[in-house]
């Protein structure tokens, strides 16, 4: 369940960090249209989403999904799960979670999802139904955050930098460069070096909320509430 729309670009900025599926790929030009036609976007933070956009809905599907799970999942320091950043697996990653799917509950919105409330993609979806100087100030205080994914994400050549960048640029915020290189001072382990990750991955788990391995985001009913028709699989 959530609130009704308010900016569809937020909304598709949540969709193009969801784990790939075939749905999803299909209605990537509606998705890329809604970005191209937002002129909050500069002509470059809107070409780099073009070129984002054009890969998701061009390129092979298996690559994808391989691409999206070693950047997002088997990376750390590449997590859309924004309080691993700030918290790590402290106690203190608990009660903001707890905190932050309050919010959500009393802004009328129950995420759709096996994913943790502050898993980028969800947390979009929820400010897309903000008035957008409301979303802006959350996405502000993220701003070091996201401008941390933008550049390991550029060292990597990777075309999901442009998503970042772009919210960036919506959160209209100048980045607390303190913050930022306490994130960037953190070693980015090569997503390639399996026996690194999982060194860093062993290290600590997190034990709250759902099994972030049960699936991946209920791509339908966020397209149904952007007003995009998902297409029916082939075997509906």
């Amino acid at each position: 369940m959530a609130p009704e729309l308010k900016d569809r670009s937020l909304k598709a900025l949540s969709l193009i960090l969801s784990y790939p599926t075939r749905e999803l790929q299909q209605a990537m030009p509606e998705i890329a249209a809604v970005l191209s036609a937002d002129t909050r976007l500069t002509a470059v933070a809107r070409r780099g989403l073009r070129q984002l956009t054009d890969s998701l809905a061009q390129d092979d599907i298996y690559d994808l999904e391989e691409r999206y799970v070693m950047l997002f999942d088997r990376s750390r320091t590449l997590s859309l799960n924004l309080f691993e950043h700030v918290h790590g697996e402290s106690r203190d990653r608990g009660g903001a979670m707890v905190s932050l799917l309050e919010t959500y509950r009393d802004g009328g919105f129950e995420p759709v999802t096996s994913e943790l409330p502050d898993h980028l993609p969800v947390l979009l979806e929820f400010l897309a139904a903000l008035p957008f100087l409301e979303a802006q100030d959350t996405l502000a205080d993220a701003a070091h955050i996201l401008q941390a994914l933008a550049e390991r994400l550029n060292r990597r050549e990777s075309v999901y930098a442009a998503a970042f960048a772009a919210l960036l640029h919506l959160s209209g915020a100048r980045v607390n460069k303190d913050a930022l290189a306490e994130l960037l001072a953190e070693p980015d382990v090569d997503p390639d070096d399996l026996e690194a990750l999982d060194e860093v991955w062993e290290e600590s788990e997190v034990l709250f909320g759902p099994d972030p391995n049960a699936g991946c985001p209920a791509t339908r009913d966020m397209l149904a509430r952007m007003d995009i028709p998902a297409p029916k699989h082939a075997a509906e």
